[in-house]
C-alpha cells in the first residue's frame, strides 16, 4: 500500500468517487462523514493526508482542521466546499491547509495536490533527518581524544558554550579557532553552533582562500542588480543568509586587507551594506573565524589588521596537532577503521601490532585529516582482515602499498589505488566477482557496484 488518506465528507457519491479513484493509485483510503468519525478513526488510523470537507455536520471543517493540525502538523490537508471563495481559501491556508479545491472535485488536480504535498513532506523529512544528522555529528564527543591537550579543549568549548547560554543572544562572541592544518577547526566551529542557543539557525560556512578576492566580497556581503557588470539579480550575501545563525570563515587569515575592514565593521556594528547598495542592513550574525597561519606574524607584517585580529580573538580555541595527542592516534585510527569498513561494506580489519607502532611513530604533518585518510586507503588494501605497516602510505613507504618496487612511483590517487587493486583481484579470479569479493572482503553486490563506478571491464573477452 501507499500513502494513507482520510476523506472526511458528507456526501456519499462524492466520497465513494474520490476513494475508488484514489485507491486505483495504490493509497490506502478510509472514509468518514463527519468530523466526529474522522478524529475518532484518527485514533487507530494515522493518514499522511487529509481530504476535508468544509460543511460539515456537527464540527464544521474550520474546526476540524485546526483539532487534525493539533493531532499532528505533518498531516497535510486538502480542504474541500460547494462555495468556493477567496476568503475562505485564504482562512483555510491560514489555519494550516495545504490547499483548496472546489466541488465538483477536479480529481486529477485532487492527484496532482497529493503528489506535490507527499513530496513536500519527504523532503521535509529528509531536510529534518540531514538537520538532525548535522546535528548529532556535530555533538562534543564527535571531537574525538582523551588526550589531555583534547580534554582541555573540550573543557573550554564547553565553558563557552554555558557562558552563551545567559547571554543575549545578539551577545554572542567572536570565537577565533587556531591550529595546524587538518587538525579539526571546522569541527570545533560545528560543536560551538550545534550545542548552542543558535543550534536550530543558519551555520553558514566560507573558505577564504577558495574565493578570489574580487569575489570574494559578493559572496560574503552580496550585491544588488546592477553593481557590477555580470550582476543581473539582487544576490543576499552570506552572512544575510547566516543571519540569526553562525558563518565560519575559514582560513581568515587568507582575506583581502579591503575586506578585513568590511568584517569589522560587521563584527562592531552589526550591520552589512551589499555591493552597490547605499544603505546598511542590521543582521544579528555569530561569527567564528579559523585559520593555520600565525596572525600575529601577519599583523606585525602589516598583512592583517591588528585591530580586527583583537576583535576576533574574544575567545582564542587552539587545536593541538596529532603528533602531540599521544593515545588518541590510536583510538583515531581505529575509529577511522570501522567508518571506512562500514562505507565500503567491509568488515572491519585488525591493525597489527606494526602498523599501531608505524602510526604512533609518524609525525602527521597533515594531523587527522591525513590519519583518516592513509587509514582509508590501507582498508581498501586489506583483504585479509588485517593492516600491515606496509599497507599504510606514510611518507617512508608510499611505494611498497603501491605494490611497486622501491623507486616505482605510486598511484596518484585514492581511486587509481583502488582500481588496481580490485583488477588484479579480478585477474586472479578470472573475473569470477564472486570469488573476487571473498578475496576482497567484500559482498558480491559491492564488488559490482566498485566495478561499475571504476569503469572495469575484462580485457581478456
Amino acid at each position: 500500500m501507499g500513502q494513507a488518506i482520510l476523506i472526511i465528507e458528507d456526501e456519499a457519491t462524492l466520497a465513494k468517487n474520490v476513494r475508488i479513484f484514489l485507491e486505483r493509485d495504490d493509497y490506502e483510503v478510509r472514509v468518514a462523514e463527519s468530523a466526529e468519525e474522522g478524529l475518532a478513526l484518527m485514533d487507530v488510523f494515522r493518514p499522511d493526508a487529509v481530504v476535508l470537507d468544509f460543511n460539515l455536520p456537527g464540527i464544521d471543517g474550520v474546526e476540524a482542521l485546526e483539532r487534525i493540525r493539533a493531532i499532528d502538523p505533518d498531516i497535510k490537508v486538502i480542504m474541500v466546499t460547494g462555495h468556493g471563495s477567496v476568503e475562505l481559501a485564504v482562512e483555510a491556508m491560514k489555519r494550516g491547509a495545504f490547499d483548496f479545491l472546489t466541488k465538483p472535485v477536479p480529481l486529477g488536480k485532487l492527484k496532482v495536490l497529493l503528489e506535490k504535498a507527499f513530496g513536500e513532506a519527504r523532503r521535509d523529512s529528509a531536510l529534518e533527518y540531514y538537520q538532525r544528522k548535522e546535528s548529532a555529528e556535530a555533538d562534543l564527543d564527535s571531537l574525538l581524544g582523551e588526550s589531555a591537550p583534547m580534554k582541555a579543549l573540550k573543557s573550554m568549548i564547553r565553558q563557552v558554550l554555558e557562558a552563551e547560554s545567559g547571554l543575549r543572544d545578539a551577545d554572542a562572541p567572536a570565537v577565533l579557532v587556531l591550529g595546524e592544518t587538518g587538525t579539526g577547526k571546522e569541527l570545533v566551529a560545528r560543536a560551538l553552533h550545534f550545542n548552542g542557543p543558535r543550534k536550530d539557525k543558519p551555520f553558514v560556512e566560507l573558505n577564504c582562500a577558495s574565493i578570489p578576492p574580487q569575489l570574494l566580497e559578493s559572496e560574503l556581503f552580496g550585491h544588488e542588480r546592477g553593481a557590477f557588470t555580470d550582476a543581473k539579480d539582487r544576490k543576499l550575501g552570506l552572512v544575510e543568509t547566516a543571519d540569526g545563525g553562525t558563518l565560519f570563515l575559514d582560513e581568515i587569515g587568507d582575506m583581502d586587507p579591503t575586506l578585513q575592514a568590511k568584517l569589522l565593521k560587521l563584527l562592531e556594528e552589526k550591520t552589512v551594506r551589499r555591493v552597490g547598495s547605499l544603505r546598511d542592513q542590521r543582521v544579528n550574525v555569530r561569527i567564528v573565524a579559523a585559520t593555520h597561519r600565525p596572525l600575529e606574524v601577519l599583523v606585525r607584517e602589516g598583512r592583517f589588521r591588528a585591530d580586527l585580529f583583537y576583535r576576533l580573538r574574544v575567545v582564542q580555541l587552539e587545536l593541538p596537532p596529532l603528533r602531540d595527542r599521544g593515545g588518541d592516534i590510536l583510538r583515531l585510527a581505529e575509529h577511522f577503521v570501522k567508518s571506512h569498513a562500514a562505507r565500503y561494506g567491509k568488515r572491519a580489519p585488525t591493525l597489527t601490532p606494526a602498523a599501531q607502532n608505524a602510526l604512533t611513530r609518524h609525525s602527521w604533518p597533515g594531523n587527522v585529516r591525513e590519519l583518516r585518510n592513509v587509514l582509508e586507503q590501507a582498508v581498501l588494501l586489506s583483504p585479509d582482515g588485517r593492516i600491515e605497516a606496509r599497507q599504510l602510505t606514510l611518507s617512508s613507504n608510499a611505494a611498497e602499498v603501491a605494490g611497486a618496487s622501491p623507486g616505482a612511483q605510486a598511484p596518484a590517487t585514492l581511486a587509481e589505488m583502488e582500481r588496481q587493486m580490485l583488477s588484479r583481484a579480478l585477474e586472479r579470479s578470472g573475473w569470477n566477482v564472486s570469488k573476487a569479493a571473498r578475496e576482497l572482503g567484500l559482498t558480491r553486490d559491492t564488488l559490482r557496484y566498485r566495478i561499475e563506478k571504476l569503469g572495469l571491464a575484462d580485457v581478456s573477452r
